[in-house]
């Protein structure tokens, strides 16, 4: 396979009237997905929207989805899926930035309106395309852009990751090779599709005939509920999403004896999730997944983490995906940034010539995460170079310190990242949704003492009763939790 539509054909020739896609009660086979597909083309070419040009997107998770995603760039156009939870002005700057000249939505578009040419509605949409002739898939090549996705936002201004379509299936392929799926496992999809992992598994299941089921929007109680229906047997969720699932299944328990791989990827996990993911889904692998938006997304994977539970291997993020390389800016056996190359490294930022210069360096990619490599080749991140805190001379890595505090049985949620000191330059700051009302910040250090050198223990704890903020792929947003303490200053650290 090198190019989008290659998967598609396969699937058309090896699976037609295999279910391709459940969602919200509607299933259509393989067939019937890749004749929509088809007509995608002929839909675009209607709207006089040129080979090349830019198409937005903005829904959420769907089988409509999923055909947009494959199907706009196998007739020659570029996808632009757009973060659903953006505010409209992120959106304009993401659609006005890329030169879109539609946008594709599922909701009202409001203000949009005045950022493309025309907006489509998935009404008229499904109107055209039901009388719409399906068309031969464009001639692209490998190194034609498939896709624009910008960047989630958790660091400054959005920027559009140029993928190709070399970039896309070097990932489908790393993907199988890193996660293992059969024919006969049913895949859920339950991160958002917006986001590289909420699609990761778009064209590897089209390709290998495996069903898979959509969830919209993702709710725990509905999301196992499906797992026991249709009997699903492969997902991939970002840390927060798994520890949702988790408490709905210990209050609900579901027969989810089905589930055989649970991926998880875009942030660290605690140890103690991955315990409790073990103890409620015991029959399923826990697969570490490592990437970036830029490197489309994968690059490296640890496989049976509940076998490594407590373990200094269990901290790593695996080994690179066969076909991926990366190493360390650093001396040897040293802390560096993570650099990645491989088929699968972005083209660069769209319009963007001196960010894609400073990320990409003769052709590898600057990850900006900070990590090491044990003598076995295993990767290890030690936090990303932007959260590190410098207290009193000493470096303290945020996600050492979150690692510890998850452990505490009343904390439900948390995050760490550095405030101003007059004294130290910064100090260390804990936000945490607690469990009850009982836990208190006395209680929390003290109980971060018995397991971090003094300099890295919260000098300060704030508790929160709703959940942390977080992005459209279920990041923690610590930049608007950061802001209100660096207020007024010149940068933000000291």
């Amino acid at each position: 396979m090198r190019t989008i539509p290659d998967p598609l054909l396969r699937a058309e020739a090896i699976h037609n009237p295999k279910t391709a896609f459940v969602c919200d009660g509607r299933e259509r086979t393989f067939g019937e997905f890749v004749d929509r597909c088809r007509r995608v083309g002929k839909i675009l070419d209607d709207l006089e929207i040129g080979h090349g040009e830019r198409v937005g997107l903005l829904a959420a998770n769907s089988d409509t989805y999923a055909e947009l995603y494959a199907g706009v760039p196998s007739s020659g156009r570029v996808i632009v899926p757009l973060n659903s939870r953006w505010a409209e002005p992120e959106l304009a700057y993401a659609l006005e930035d890329a030169g879109a000249k539609i946008l594709i939505s599922d909701q009202d578009p409001g203000g949009l309106i005045s950022s493309v040419d025309r907006v489509l509605s998935f009404e008229d949409y499904e109107v055209r395309l039901s009388t719409s002739e399906p068309l031969e898939f464009a001639d692209v090549k490998e190194d034609d852009l498939a896709g624009l996705f910008y960047t989630g936002g958790t660091t400054g201004r959005s920027k559009g990751v140029m993928l190709s379509h070399r970039n896309l299936i070097a990932n489908t392929l790393h993907s199988q090779i890193t996660m293992p799926l059969d024919d006969d496992d049913t895949y859920l999809i339950v991160a958002p599709m917006f986001h590289a992992a909420g699609s990761n598994s778009v064209l590897q299941c089209i390709a290998l005939g495996i069903c898979q089921v959509v969830v919209p929007a993702f709710e725990p109680n509905r999301c196992l509920d499906l797992v026991e229906k249709h009997r699903c047997s492969a997902t991939l969720a970002v840390p927060t999403m798994v520890a949702a699932l988790i408490e709905a299944q210990a209050a609900t328990p579901r027969d989810t004896s089905s589930l055989r791989l649970i991926a998880h990827g875009a942030s660290p996990i605690a140890t103690e999730v991955l315990r409790r993911a073990n103890e409620e889904f015991p029959g399923a692998e826990l697969l570490h997944l490592y990437g970036a938006t830029e490197t489309a997304p994968l690059v490296t994977g640890l496989r049976h983490e509940e076998d490594l539970i407590g373990t200094s291997r269990g901290k790593s993020v695996g080994h690179p995906s066969l076909g991926v390389s990366l190493r360390i800016d650093a001396s040897t056996g040293e802390a560096g940034e993570v650099l990645v190359n491989g088929p699968n490294v972005m083209q660069g930022y769209w319009n963007k010539p001196e960010q894609t210069a400073e990320a990409l360096e003769d052709g590898w990619y600057r990850t900006g995460d900070i990590g090491y490599l044990d003598d076995e080749g295993y990767l290890y991140l030690v936090d990303r170079a932007k959260d590190m805190i410098i207290s009193g001379g000493e470096n303290v890595y945020c996600s050492e310190v979150e690692e510890v505090i998850y452990q505490h049985p009343k904390v439900l949620e948390a995050t760490v990242f550095g405030i101003p000191h007059e004294q130290w330059g910064e100090q260390v700051h804990a936000v945490v949704v607690p469990r009850d009302d009982s836990l208190t910040d006395t209680d929390l250090i003290d109980f971060c003492r018995t397991s971090l050198g003094g300099y890295k223990v919260p000098r300060s704890v704030e508790f929160q009763s709703k959940e942390l903020p977080k992005s459209g792929p279920g990041k923690v947003l610590k930049r608007e939790l950061r802001a209100p303490f660096w207020e007024g200053k010149d940068r933000s650290i000291n």
